[in-house]
C-alpha cells in the first residue's frame, strides 16, 4: 500500500449558497478526530475575536466564525456533501477537517498547522492537502470564510477520502465548482455575476483547451469558470448526462476511461450545445430545457403540404420537423396559449412588448441563423436555408417558469 501527499490549491469565486438536505449541528470538544478530550489552547480569545472548534456527521471545523455562521456553514457543508456522495453513489467516509479563516488577524503564526493553507488563505483562495493511501486518503482544508471556498475544498476532500483521488484538472476543479453551486431538485445555473460576465465577455475556451491542456490547480479562477461550465453542461444536459456520471465515476475509479472515448462520436454536438450555452449563460438557465433535440427528423414541403407541431413555453429551441429554403413563403396558424406570466395568457403573437411571441431559427452545419418573429398567423420567408427550429420569445434565465403549448400549423402554398 503506497502512500502520497496531494495539495490542491485552489483560487475560487464567491458562490451562491447549495441548498439540500438538512443535517444536525453540534458543537465539538476541541480536539482532533479520534484524541482525547482534553481542551486545546484553541479556545482562547485572539486579536477581538474566539477560535472555536465545531463537529458535525462529516466534518471537524476549526474557525473564527461567529458560533451561528459556523453552524451554517457546517449545515452547508453536510448538505452538499449528501449531494455530492448521492451523485458518485458512495457514501462518505471518515471526518473532513477543516480550517475556515475569516480574518487571519485572529490567527497567529503556528495556529494553523500548514504554512501553504496561511498563504492561499491570505491570497483569496484556499487548498486541500490529502495523505493518500491506496484508493483512500485523510483530508485536511484550509479555506477563507466566504460563501464558496469551504464547499469547492470540501469536493475536493471527499473525494481524496472516498476515492485517493480527485481526477485531473479538468474534472476535478469543475466538479468542485459544481459541488459548491449545486442546489438540490435544481438545475439552473446559479453563479456569481462575475463568472457570467466573465463568461459572455470573453472569446470561448475550447473544449481541447479545456481536457487536454497541461493546466494545474489553482492556477486562475478564470480557468476554474470554464471548467465549470464544461462540467455543468455535461452534468445537466440530458443528451450527455448519461454518459458524464460513468464517466466521472471511472475516472475516480481509476479505469481506463477518457473524455475522448465517451464523447468523441458526439463532438459536434457537444461543440455546438457548449458554444450555445456560453452564449446564452445567465443565472436561472436551464441546460436541460435548452439541450437539442439531435433525434428528430426533417423533411422538405411541398406546395399544397402543411404539416403540425406542438411547441411548449418552456424550453428553449424545438423542432418543427421542416426543412425549409429562403426563396420560399410558408404560411402559419397557431392555436392555443402559453404563458410567461403566472397572471397572464398570451397567443402566439405574445405581450405588447413581444414576450411570448412565436420565433423561429434555421439549423445548417452547426451554425444558426438570426432569430426572426413569426407570430400567431400570417407567413414568414426564413433567412437560409436548414432545419426550422421554433420557440417561445422569452429571456433565457426565465423559461423554467413558462407553461402551455401551442399548435403550430406550417404550410407551403400551392
Amino acid at each position: 500500500m503506497f502512500t502520497s501527499s496531494f495539495r490542491l490549491r485552489c483560487v475560487v469565486v464567491v458562490a451562491l449558497l447549495a441548498v439540500g438536505v438538512a443535517s444536525g449541528v453540534e458543537r465539538a470538544a476541541a480536539q482532533k478526530p479520534g484524541t482525547g478530550s482534553s481542551p486545546s489552547s484553541v479556545l482562547r480569545p485572539v486579536g477581538g475575536s474566539v477560535r472555536n472548534d465545531y463537529r458535525s456527521q462529516h466534518f471537524y471545523i476549526h474557525t473564527d466564525l461567529p458560533a451561528a455562521e459556523a453552524q451554517e456553514l457546517l449545515e452547508r457543508l453536510e448538505r452538499m456533501l449528501a449531494l455530492i456522495s448521492v451523485y458518485w453513489q458512495k457514501q462518505a467516509q471518515g471526518i473532513i477537517e477543516c480550517y475556515v479563516v475569516k480574518d487571519l488577524a485572529n490567527w497567529p503564526a503556528g495556529t494553523l498547522p500548514d504554512e501553504d493553507g496561511r498563504q492561499m488563505i491570505d491570497s483569496g483562495g484556499g487548498i486541500t492537502i490529502s495523505q493518500i493511501l491506496g484508493n483512500t486518503g485523510k483530508s485536511t482544508v484550509y479555506a477563507g470564510a466566504d460563501r464558496g471556498t469551504p464547499q469547492h475544498e470540501a469536493v475536493h476532500a471527499y473525494c481524496h477520502q472516498n476515492f485517493g483521488t480527485a481526477g485531473p484538472t479538468w474534472y476535478a476543479e469543475g466538479m468542485a465548482e459544481m459541488g459548491q453551486y449545486w442546489r438540490k431538485d435544481d438545475k439552473s445555473v446559479q453563479v456569481h455575476d462575475v463568472v457570467v460576465k466573465y463568461i459572455r465577455s470573453s472569446e470561448p475556451k475550447t473544449l481541447n483547451a479545456i481536457v487536454n491542456s497541461n493546466e494545474t490547480t489553482g492556477d486562475s479562477w478564470q480557468n476554474y469558470a470554464w471548467r465549470w461550465a464544461l462540467c455543468h453542461l455535461l452534468a445537466t444536459n440530458p443528451n450527455y448526462a448519461a454518459n458524464f456520471r460513468p464517466l466521472g465515476l471511472g475516472i475516480l475509479n481509476r479505469r481506463p476511461v477518457s473524455f475522448e472515448q465517451t464523447y468523441g462520436a458526439m463532438a459536434d454536438q457537444i461543440s455546438f450545445e457548449y458554444l450555445f450555452f456560453l452564449q446564452h449563460l445567465c443565472n436561472g438557465y436551464r441546460v436541460d430545457l435548452c439541450s437539442w433535440d439531435w433525434n428528430r427528423k426533417f423533411l422538405a414541403m411541398s406546395p399544397g403540404s402543411s404539416r403540425i407541431v406542438r411547441i411548449g413555453a418552456g424550453r428553449g429551441w424545438q423542432p418543427s420537423g421542416v426543412l425549409v429554403r429562403p426563396d420560399q413563403t410558408y404560411e402559419i396558424a397557431c392555436t392555443g396559449t402559453w404563458k410567461i406570466d403566472p397572471k397572464q395568457s398570451v397567443s402566439a403573437d405574445g405581450d405588447d412588448k413581444g414576450r411570448g411571441r412565436l420565433i423561429g431559427v434555421v439549423f445548417k452545419d452547426f451554425q444558426l441563423s438570426k432569430e426572426f418573429e413569426i407570430g400567431a398567423d400570417g407567413t414568414f420567408s426564413p433567412p437560409s436555408e436548414g432545419q426550422l427550429h421554433l420557440r417561445c420569445n422569452d429571456d433565457w434565465s426565465s423559461i423554467a417558469d413558462n407553461t402551455g403549448q401551442i399548435s403550430v400549423k406550417i404550410a407551403v402554398p400551392k
